[in-house]
């Protein structure tokens, strides 16, 4: 397992925990529902992407890997917006969140320009 394949699974771990512990009002559900879709779905299109059959998949499953990781983002502040969660307690999964944005985005440059992905 690659380095950022394990991490992409730890942050879908810390996500799944997140979606459990937040209140069970209707706002709340909503946003842990949505988290719990993207920030899985982090996981599941990275390895996707490792898999792919060609370049153009490969490319197409990471840019869905990206664009999850910053939506997964988006609903973590969210969570700290509406004060279900105390912005401390955020700040290691809304890092990781970003982190993984930036790497998969980086990873995404590399791929179009054709340059060995590393795969």
């Amino acid at each position: 397992m690659t380095e950022l394949a394990r991490r992409t699974r730890l942050f879908a771990l810390e996500v799944l925990r997140l979606s459990d512990v937040l209140p069970g009002n209707p706002g709340a559900r909503a946003i842990a529902n949505q988290l719990a879709r993207s920030g899985t779905s982090v996981a599941a299109n990275y390895r996707a992407a490792l898999r792919a059959r060609s370049s153009a998949e490969f490319r197409a499953k990471l840019q869905v890997a990206m664009e999850e990781a910053d939506e997964s983002h988006f609903w973590i502040g969210l969570i700290q917006q509406a004060g279900y969660v105390e912005a401390v307690a955020l700040e290691r999964i809304e890092r990781e969140a970003n982190e993984l944005t930036a790497i998969l985005v980086a990873s995404l440059k590399t791929a179009r320009r054709g340059v060995s992905s590393g795969r």
